[in-house]
Order: C-alpha cells, then sequence, then structure tokens
C-alpha cells in the first residue's frame, strides 16, 4: 500500500480520488485550503473507516506547502496535483487578477508540490507523481482562455518533468478529463455577460453535455489504476468524451481550428449539434422554442 498525497481533495476530482485510495487500502493526505468549510470527505473516511488524514494545504502559498509536507513527515509514494481554479470570460474582458489566480493555482501550485516532493523521491528512487490536467490542456478554445493557458503550461512542465526524473525510477502521468460533473464543470454551464458570442455557446455546451452526466469517480478510477499498474505512459485520457475531443481537434489545421471558432452563432451551434449530437442552443431558442 502507498502513501497518497491528494490537493485539492474538498470536492469533486480531488475527493472521488481520496476515497478511491481510501477505501482500496492505501494510507491517503487529503489536503485542502480550509479543512472546516468542506467536511464531507472527513465524515465519510470516519464513518467508512477509511486511511484519510485530512490536511490543510494552499497550493498558491509557499509557506503553507513547506508546512503541510513537513508536517506530514512520512514519504509521500504518489503525488495527485488536482487542486485547480477555474475562471472563464473572454480576453479582453477577464481582469488580469483572474489570469494570475488561475495560473498560480493550476500551475505553479502544481509546482510547489512537485519541488517539495521531488528530494525524497529522488533519494529513494522511487515514486509517481500524477498531474490532473484536462481536455483544455490539449484544446485551446474561448471563453476559457485564462483556464486552457494554465493546463498547457501544467502539461508541459509535465512532459519536462518526465524525461528528468526517469532515471531517478520516479514516473510523472497527466490525467485529462473531458467534462464531468463537477462544480467546476457546472459553473462554466452559467455564461457571462460578454460582447464576445462564445461565452453563451460553451455554457451551453456544457449544459447539454452534462445533461448526462460523468461523475468524477472516473478519474479518480484512472488516477488510481495510473499510481498502482507502474505504467510509464505519460497521458492519459478520462471519460468517454476525452479522447474523441482530443482526437477531433487533431484532425483539423490551426486555421480551420480558428475558423471553427469564429463562426456565426448559428452555424456553431448547427456544427455541435453535427459533430456531437449535442444541443448546445440556449433554452429559449430551442426547436421548436420550447425549453429544454
Amino acid at each position: 500500500m502507498a502513501n497518497v498525497l491528494i490537493t485539492g481533495a474538498s470536492s469533486g476530482i480531488g475527493l472521488a480520488t481520496a476515497l478511491e485510495f481510501g477505501r482500496a487500502g492505501h494510507t491517503v493526505f487529503a489536503t485542502m485550503r480550509n479543512p472546516v468549510r468542506a467536511p464531507q470527505l472527513g465524515e465519510i473516511a470516519t464513518r467508512e473507516r477509511l486511511p484519510i488524514k485530512i490536511c490543510t494545504l494552499d497550493v498558491d502559498s509557499d509557506d503553507s506547502v513547506r508546512t503541510c509536507f513537513a508536517g506530514i513527515g512520512e514519504p509521500i509514494d504518489a503525488l495527485v496535483n488536482n487542486a485547480g481554479v477555474e475562471r472563464h470570460g473572454c480576453i479582453e474582458e477577464l481582469p488580469m487578477e483572474a489570469f494570475l489566480a488561475t495560473m498560480n493555482t493550476n500551475y505553479f501550485g502544481a509546482v510547489r508540490c512537485i519541488k517539495a516532493v521531488l528530494p525524497r523521491m529522488r533519494e529513494a528512487r522511487k515514486g509517481c507523481i500524477v498531474n490532473v490536467s484536462s481536455v483544455s490542456g490539449r484544446i485551446a478554445n474561448s471563453p476559457l482562455g485564462a483556464y486552457c493557458a494554465s493546463k498547457f503550461a501544467l502539461e508541459a512542465i509535465s512532459e519536462a518533468l518526465a524525461g528528468e526524473v526517469k532515471p531517478f525510477n520516479i514516473r510523472v502521468a497527466i490525467v485529462e478529463p473531458g467534462i464531468q460533473d463537477t462544480k467546476m464543470a457546472r459553473a462554466i454551464g452559467n455564461p457571462v455577460r460578454s460582447a464576445y458570442p462564445h461565452a453563451l455557446r460553451f455554457a451551453g455546451l456544457f449544459r447539454a453535455a452534462l445533461a448526462n452526466p460523468i461523475p468524477p469517480q472516473t478519474t479518480a478510477a484512472v488516477i488510481r489504476d495510473v499510481v498502482e499498474s507502474g505504467t510509464w505512459q505519460l497521458r492519459h485520457t478520462s471519460g468517454p468524451d476525452a479522447a474523441a475531443f482530443i482526437g477531433w481537434r487533431a484532425a483539423m489545421t490551426d486555421e480551420q481550428w480558428v475558423d471553427w471558432n469564429a463562426q456565426d452563432d448559428e452555424s456553431w451551434y448547427a456544427q455541435v449539434q453535427s459533430d456531437f449530437g449535442l444541443n448546445a442552443r440556449p433554452e429559449t431558442r430551442a426547436a421548436g422554442g420550447a425549453s429544454q
């Protein structure tokens, strides 16, 4: 059994991953920014008598990362960098603070935790680092520019890291979920007011996809398999739509991708319906004028 540290374990994929490992008998250090405000995981762990320890960790803070990892005392066999935030909006309209906050948590937060575990992993000549990215780490589109940028950066540092640490028998994996039923995904389904059409379009796409939700436990199972299997595969998609989305984008030239995003509304909605079978139109514009 392994000692597994998971960031962002208060909800969504992080909470599901902590339960996945705990129920499998691994010792879990489930970290979150404010455990008092997120009691669900601790209550489940107590009720089921799971080997899950709740720890305070704010990945945005150098001091918090140092304090948390030093306080654990035990070697970490697997680090799951899951903590993440999402700010959606078109680039002109999104405030600089949103870009900085997204990059600080999703990219620099992971780097801080990686740097905290690597010395002991390198000395032990074993370990596993799983970075939870997204399909948005492979596909950049509006209104998710800030989020995509942070996930592209996470994927880039993961590739570089994998080559650095393999000689020390440390595995690195990137997990790329598609659209799954989390607070973050549902927030994207609520459009922001914008001079650009993309926010409304993607809100509809997410709402349509979440009508048949894929639970975060799907990604939790992928992460557990990565850690337990000993695989050296770098990238792992999660959910039935993830590989399809990535393959769909890869089949286009960059110019075709730009043009796809720049279509007029009706053409874009029709293309989504054709390509994915999803009616992303706003509810008031659904066929026949009826609500969906």
